[in-house]
């Protein structure tokens, strides 16, 4: 059973940072592309950055700069290192990885997810 657990959310204040964390279970993902999408209240959940299997990066505009996303794939794990938060940064934070190696940037191309963290970031 494949499983993509979440951690690391909670409340901080405009210009705090924030590390979530991702631990992947049940299959091997080191040479899957992996992402983090969001999705704020009333709106669709779009992806925020991915990283392929040889740790090739794609950010979307909004955070490009402030956040960065890394993997350590012997320990299974996928981080998103979130840093300058805005109150606009807040969302459900979704992990999820696809079985392919490439970064794709729609969540239908993924195929698995984790249940989510909450941040909140206030201003």
């Amino acid at each position: 059973q494949v499983q993509l657990i979440e951690s690391g959310g909670g409340l901080v204040q405009a210009g705090g940072s924030l590390r979530l964390s991702c631990a992947a279970s049940g299959r091997t993902f080191s040479n899957s592309a992996m992402g983090w999408f969001r999705q704020a209240p009333g709106k669709e959940r779009d992806i925020v950055a991915a990283i392929t299997w040889s740790t090739r990066t794609y950010y979307a505009d909004a955070v490009k700069g402030r956040f960065t996303i890394s993997r350590d794939n012997a320990k299974h794990t996928v981080f998103l290192q979130m840093n300058s938060l805005k109150p606009e940064d807040t969302a459900v934070y979704y992990c999820a990885a696809r079985r392919g190696p490439s970064v794709r940037g729609s969540q239908s191309e993924y195929d698995y997810w984790g249940q989510g963290t909450q941040v909140t970031v206030s201003s």
